[in-house]
């Protein structure tokens, strides 16, 4: 038997599959999807199976054989591995990169195979017992002479296949007491009478007899040392054994089941829709405006498919929104529910992988990475808030979740649900053309009206002589709120203290010096860093040009935010979540509990608080500053803005109280701004398109972003000429090729950064070219120290 096998070398000559003997004591275990150890060059790779066959074009004798196999049961199936396949089609990528992404970073170590009783010792064939004798596992390279019968054992469910990993992220294990059940035999045992702790936990054992407890909580009970334990173990008063455990996600513990809620009508018809596709590959796209109930709509939806004993993923785009959304996803599903996201620690997401891989749990809720959730069954994929940028994976492979999910369904024959109160312009399109399936919920669920919106001019403000970075509505809006004892939510896009560090007599603004872009002041460290490369160094007492000591600090931040706050309502409670305060485990579900629990007055925070946040007590928004995206150099800035001003504003008066938003911009007039007040999407969606069609970008155009870098500034310049003169050579006259040109951070980490961009409606020979591009780039540039990054329709441009 051959083995084809993707082995774990990034290089363009490797990306294909390689045929290795499979040796015939391990014949009956080798399967697609397993990863295996094999000989590559003088050493051994990892590697995936993707196809075994009975023969080689290659002459057999000279085959190297698989070394090692390093599963028992495959950890990619079938459809994972026909999908790592489409995806190095699509993103341009190497097929390993594929594979890598799909399995949990837990996996990416080193490992014991083993074989684990799952039986009486009796019920399993007896050529077999001996080796469960001593323990109740058998290594997997101690059980070489005895697959076949242990793959016979597997299948009855008497054997289970695990994986013993060498690393923190092992499978946990807790030590479980049993306690003997014969209270005969336990009176029987003699204790010396000075003994008092033995004494006292034979007490507990009498009246716990035939008790099977975990040791850490005999301990409390019985408050005895382990010590004490094993003693009495010794005696035979119980036996100790490690059984498996899952670690669980502290926030998911202790949920109480709710009932569903009754859909409205417009509901109702969104949902009717839904479930008479459920066994179709059909794509919706759910737009309803925010607070109109689309989760009740996914919640009813997949107990449908959870009915026809299916399985349902449902993917979140920030972390922040995973507690929330879990939270309501265990209200309803309880333990049928595993949670993927990056906040978990590599041992948490394992255990939940694991979860999902052994058919334990019916629903994943999950950020971008739960798409490749290795379920078998699938009934449905929800995305949620689908506009979101972060769905897109920024390095290879760069995939897009969307796509993945689409591609899925096909599959499956399952539908897509993409919900969102401002879908992207991409999504619309379809929808208009009827490549989606377009449901709208035009009221929120309770029918209370959208918050009062107020644009407020701050060019008017600076006029009046307020140089606050708060409007007079909006702090007079603060403090009512603060009396009525309501909630507040402060959006602000950017973390940190100030933009930037600027001398006021000769104009110096403080640089990284590895990177194109002025450094972040930090007041807490008082420390001015790069975002880009990490850089940082203490701020400057004089000016290293001048040296005169007129140092300030311009624009704002969420500290200096908060630090303004404390002087316009000292008495405010106020949480600041952003990167900086949500770096430790668990600090998002910490931040977001405490202000539902009424523990803060005022949130303030960056682009995380923007969405998903549902909490009744909320009837003020303030947007400090509307233009900080509206006016970068990229051709999505103005429904990125559009899209971030109707969710924030969205979380104001969900409830029984009314909602009031106020936006506070220096391009009052912008129609992202103006028709983001009364959450107008179709009339933006016109007027976007129309400066879309005009200026060729997407939906009109498709668009591949080619990004190079090298250390020295003339040497990428020259790399991306012969690009862009070979694109030209290559493609259809009709595609168009800009650039190159700078980035627009051109500089970053030392490495000067260039870009290209090529837009096309139809470009059939774009794939083989770029695949070429990327065979010349590793032949022939990396080993000069260039890189090149292929980004297939961009989120951004910049």
């Amino acid at each position: 038997m051959i083995a084809e096998v993707i082995v774990d070398v990034a290089a363009h000559p490797i990306d294909r599959p390689f045929d290795y003997a499979i040796p015939k004591n391990v014949e009956v275990l080798a399967e697609p999807g397993m990863r295996v150890k094999v000989p590559f060059g003088n050493r051994k790779v990892l590697g995936f199976i993707t196809k075994i066959k009975e023969t080689s074009e290659f002459d057999p004798k000279r085959l190297k054989p698989i070394h090692e196999l390093m599963d028992v049961v495959p950890v990619l199936n079938e459809e994972l591995l026909k999908m790592a396949q489409w995806m190095k089609e699509q993103t341009v990528c190497f097929e390993i990169d594929a594979l890598q992404v799909m399995v949990p970073a837990a996996l990416r170590a080193k490992y014991e195979k083993r074989f684990v009783l799952n039986a009486a010792l009796d019920e399993i064939a007896a050529p077999l017992r001996p080796y469960f004798e001593k323990r109740s596992f058998i290594r997997l390279q101690d059980a070489v002479d005895v697959y076949s019968l242990l793959k016979q054992e597997m299948e009855k469910g008497n054997i289970l296949a695990d994986t013993d990993i060498q690393q923190q992220t092992a499978v946990k294990k807790v030590r479980m007491i049993h306690i003997a059940d014969s209270t005969e035999k336990l009176e029987s045992i003699d204790i010396r009478a000075n003994a008092k702790q033995q004494l006292k936990l034979m007490e507990y054992f009498l009246e716990n007899a035939g008790r099977s407890i975990e040791s850490s909580q005999l301990q409390k009970e019985a408050n005895v040392s382990l010590p004490t334990i094993y003693s009495l173990v010794e005696k035979g008063a119980a036996q100790i054994s490690n059984m498996e455990s899952y670690r669980d996600p502290k926030l998911l513990t202790a949920i109480e089941q709710k009932s569903s809620l009754k859909l409205t009508g417009a509901q109702q018809l969104a949902f009717d829709s839904i479930e008479s596709a459920l066994n179709t590959p059909k794509t919706f796209l759910l737009h309803g405006i925010t607070g109109s109930g689309k989760t009740e709509i996914y919640l009813q939806t997949i107990d449908q498919v959870l009915k026809q004993g299916k399985e349902a993923i449902m993917l979140v785009p920030e972390i922040s929104l995973t507690p929330q959304m879990t939270i309501r996803f265990k209200e309803r599903f309880g333990d049928q529910v595993a949670v993927l996201h990056s906040g978990l620690s590599a041992g948490e997401k394992y255990d939940e992988w694991r979860k999902i891989q052994r058919a334990e749990v019916k629903v994943v809720v999950g950020a971008r990475s739960a798409i490749f959730a290795p379920f078998q069954n699938l009934g449905l994929i929800i995305l949620d808030e689908e506009h979101e940028s972060s769905y897109k994976q920024d390095d290879s492979p760069r995939y897009h979740a969307r796509d993945m999910a689409i591609w899925r369904s096909e599959y499956h024959n399952c539908p897509v649900i993409l919900g969102s109160a401002t879908p992207s312009l991409e999504s619309y399109a379809r929808a208009q053309k009827g490549v989606y399936e377009l449901l709208v919920l035009e009221k929120r669920a309770k029918d209370q009206p959208l918050p009062d919106v107020h644009i407020v001019d701050m060019r008017e403000e600076l006029r009046t002589g307020n140089r606050s970075m708060f409007s007079v509505q909006l702090a007079d809006a603060i403090r009512d709120r603060l009396e009525k004892k309501q909630q507040t939510v402060l959006f602000l896009n950017k973390r940190g203290y100030s933009s930037f560090v600027l001398c006021r007599d000769c104009g110096t603004v403080m640089q990284c010096p590895n990177c194109d872009i002025s450094l972040t002041y930090h007041r807490s460290s008082e420390t001015m860093k790069c975002h880009y490369c990490g850089y940082d160094e203490r701020v400057p007492k004089t000016c290293p040009e001048c040296e005169s000591e007129h140092i300030r600090f311009f624009g704002t931040g969420t500290q200096k935010v908060e630090e303004e706050l404390a002087k316009l309502v000292p008495e405010a409670r106020v949480l600041r979540m952003d990167v900086d305060t949500t770096r430790n485990k668990g600090a998002h579900e910490k931040i977001l509990s405490a202000f539902g629990e009424g523990k803060a007055d005022i949130l303030l925070g960056t682009q995380m608080i923007a969405k998903g946040l549902d909490f009744p007590n909320i009837t003020l928004v303030g947007v400090l500053s509307a233009d900080t995206t509206l006016h970068l150099p990229d051709f999505r800035a103005a429904e990125k803005t559009y899209q971030l001003l109707t969710q924030v504003s969205g979380r104001a008066g969900r409830d029984i109280l009314p909602g009031m938003v106020f936006v506070q911009s220096y391009t009052p007039e912008h129609y992202a701004i103006t028709l983001a007040k009364d959450q107008l999407y179709e009339p933006f969606y016109e007027q976007e398109m129309a400066m879309r069609r005009a200026s060729g970008y997407p939906p009109y155009y498709y668009v591949v972003n080619i990004q190079f870098t090298h250390e020295d500034l003339m040497t990428v310049a020259e790399y991306a000429d012969q690009t862009v003169r070979y694109l030209k050579s290559h493609l259809s006259p009709n595609t168009l090729i800009i650039g190159p040109s700078a980035s627009l951070i051109a500089r970053v980490n030392n490495r000067y950064r260039y870009q290209c961009l090529i837009k096309y409606k139809k470009e059939p020979k774009l794939t083989d070219t770029m695949q070429q591009l990327i065979k010349i780039h590793r032949t022939e540039w990396l080993k000069k120290g260039a890189t090149l990054s292929i980004d297939m329709n961009p989120t951004s441009v910049m």
